[in-house]
């Protein structure tokens, strides 16, 4: 299936099962922000928000449709969306650290593992914004 869309042409939401893969690979991914030393400070108290914010994001980059995310929060701009928050290469590796893990634990293909990991690969290293 190819879908003209602002992400990959094959639709991985479909592939991995929907919505609730991501909500779980979320709900994965932010127990390992919980409790890092140099991600926890760059997070809201109350995460609720950045999970959710989180999941519709990737489900709607995904494949699942506008939807999940911009519908409500407008065009995703990841970048300027974390403008404000200090990202340098240490908590760029500690996010992907974390990612991983998420998408390692998912139990989907293998094939699948990796296309998502090479994208949170390059995001993140697009988010770095110091020296």
């Amino acid at each position: 299936m190819r879908l003209a869309v602002d992400g990959p042409n094959e639709n991985l939401f479909l592939a991995v099962g929907g919505r609730p893969y991501f909500d779980r690979l979320v709900a994965r991914f932010y127990e390992g922000v919980a409790t890092d030393p140099v991600l926890r400070p760059l997070y809201p108290e109350d995460l609720t928000e950045s999970v959710e914010h989180t999941a519709g994001f990737l489900a709607q980059f995904w494949g699942g449709g506008t939807t999940h995310y911009s519908d409500h929060r407008g065009h995703p701009r990841l970048r300027a969306r974390h403008g404000h928050v200090p990202i340098g290469q240490e908590a760029r590796d500690a996010w992907v650290r974390h990612m991983v893990a998420a998408v390692r634990e998912s139990g989907v293909a293998e094939d699948l593992q990796a296309r998502q990991i090479e994208y949170f690969e390059m995001a993140a290293t697009h988010m770095i914004n110091l020296g």
